[in-house]
């Protein structure tokens, strides 16, 4: 069937429920800004955050015109927060800024019952394994490396490093570019109707839909050649790798 085998990370390897607004984040956040002399108070920490974002969201829109779907690198956001407050952190601190964030703001995180099993079975019978992920490097990285799934990858692309997320058909290139990946030969897997389905779908590959609790409600058609319904990680096995014929399971 496929050489390549593409996969999202959240909500299809990973599941993850985070909450990134919430008081208690922004309170611990601030203490750790005032640790190294960039004092705030909550509120203005979490205001001065949201705007920072959106001002580098403008920057690469400005920078990337050709882009539909962009991504910001948060570390910028993390630094900028202290040099407005006169300090000049090095690199070490901001990523462990974005590190606690990432903590804090975390309320669970687990690999999907499953997962283990399809990748290993995928290498098992030489194929190759790619992810293409809508993230920040500062947090997917240590993920990635805390639940053991680096090394099952032969090729990575994080939208914080390119600036650029699915379901811009940009982003699909890059990847297909730096790999040098034949669409004909290669299936996406996501749990996003959208960015994943719909990306594969634009960009002119097949796709696998995986239904999870963190998805987004589908609104429209499902454009994917194969659906799981049930979030049952194992059902991909079978649909994709054990080439059955059947392009519904439920």
């Amino acid at each position: 069937m496929y050489k390549n085998y593409i996969f999202d990370l959240y909500g299809t390897l990973i599941d993850i429920n985070t909450d990134e607004w919430n008081d208690t984040l922004w309170k611990k956040l601030q203490i750790l800004y005032a640790y190294h002399g960039a004092h705030y108070t909550y509120k203005e920490l979490n205001f001065e955050y949201g705007r920072l974002v959106e001002l580098e969201k403008a920057d690469v829109r400005r920078r990337h015109p050709e882009y539909k779907v962009i991504d910001i690198r948060i570390e910028k956001v993390f630094r900028e927060l202290f040099v407005q407050k006169g300090v000049k952190p090095d690199e070490a601190l901001v990523l462990f800024v974005a590190e606690a964030f990432r903590c804090y703001s975390t309320k669970y995180i687990k690999l999907y019952d499953g997962v283990r099993d399809l990748l290993d079975s995928l290498k098992a019978q030489g194929k190759s394994v790619y992810l293409l992920s809508n993230a920040q490097r500062s947090f997917t990285e240590n993920e990635l490396n805390m639940f053991g799934l680096t090394d099952y990858f032969d090729g990575i692309c994080i939208s914080s490093d390119e600036e650029c997320s699915k379901p811009d058909r940009h982003y699909f290139k890059i990847l297909f570019d730096r790999y040098g990946l034949n669409r004909n030969e290669s299936i996406m897997i996501g749990n996003d109707y959208l960015s994943d389905i719909g990306g594969a779908a634009d960009f002119g590959i097949d796709s696998l839909y995986i239904h999870q609790s963190i998805s987004p409600e589908i609104k429209g058609r499902l454009r994917s050649t194969y659906k799981v319904m049930d979030g049952n990680v194992f059902k991909i096995k079978k649909l994709i790798l054990d080439q059955k014929t059947d392009t519904d399971t439920q």
